[in-house]
């Protein structure tokens, strides 16, 4: 049973940064395309970043330039560094897993990211 858990979410002022993580269990890291997707209050769920194996990466145009994605295989673990943060990004944070052969997917359990003065 694959498991995705998060941390790092919390309270911050607008310009400032947070790191997100994510660690995968109950399977092999490498079989995961890895993401992070963001639901503000009141709108649906959306794209942030993704990562391949390869360590190719994908943003969403919101936040290109001022958040990272990375991952280490080593660990199991992908991370989202985010900077710069504004009001606009305050959402819940979800960190997403796609098995790049079977298609099954997998959802954390969210983690709370306030920007805010």
């Amino acid at each position: 049973q694959v498991q995705l858990v998060e941390s790092g979410g919390g309270l911050v002022q607008p310009g400032g940064s947070l790191r997100l993580s994510c660690t995968l269990s109950g399977n092999i890291f490498s079989t995961y395309i890895m993401g992070w997707y963001r639901q503000p209050p009141g709108n649906p769920r959306e794209l942030v970043a993704t990562i391949a194996f390869t360590k190719a990466t994908n943003y969403a145009d919101s936040v290109t330039g001022r958040f990272t994605i990375s991952r280490d295989n080593s660990k199991s673990t992908v991370f989202l560094e985010m900077n710069s943060l504004t009001l606009e990004d305050t959402a819940v944070y979800y960190c997403h897993a796609r098995n790049r052969y079977t298609g099954g997917q997998y959802w954390g359990q969210g983690t709370q990211v306030t920007v805010s003065t």
